[in-house]
């Protein structure tokens, strides 16, 4: 089950997305600086109608924000790593909590099977990779072992738009 947001609102239930809802949200994905106008125009609604689906969108946490998807290696973090945690059960969310604090923490799941986390991160290189594995993950109490997977290559999946 997923937690509530960090501002502690309580969201709605979730309701089911239509064709409409779809589409608007692949547009989304794939360019979210697209204004309403064109959002309207290429799902066939009015602008008011498209206007208040994003809202609806937003408010239910269907879009949980917009962001730019950024080339890490051009940004100066071209060295990225998945790494995966075993932790004292029950220890997720204080584990969480240190893991967002850590510079290049990109994305972290709990998941099941041989490992309780995963996580992905982006360092300028193998030396600050090293630092964040050594120095700081395994400096945290609750975690009992890791393993780090470098990553050669990547390519962020783009929405069908």
């Amino acid at each position: 089950m997923a937690d509530a947001p960090p501002d502690g609102a309580v969201l709605p239930p979730p309701r089911p997305l239509d064709a409409v809802d779809q589409d608007i949200l692949k547009i989304l994905q794939a360019d979210g600086r697209a204004s309403v106008r064109s959002v309207a125009e290429r799902v066939h609604v009015s602008r008011a109608n498209a206007y208040a689906r994003i809202n609806r969108l937003v408010e239910d946490g269907v879009i949980r924000g917009f962001g730019a998807r950024v080339d890490h290696e051009r940004a100066g973090h071209g060295t990225s790593a998945y790494i995966t945690l075993k932790i004292v059960q029950n220890t997720w969310r204080t584990v969480r909590e240190q893991l967002r604090q850590l510079p290049g923490a990109s994305h972290i799941a709990l998941v099941g099977g041989d490992f309780d986390v995963l996580l992905l991160v982006h360092t300028p290189d193998n030396r600050a990779l090293r630092e964040l594995v050594l120095t700081r993950l395994q400096a945290i109490p609750e975690v009992l072992s890791t393993r780090t997977l470098l990553v050669f290559e990547e390519e962020d999946l783009e929405p069908d738009g």
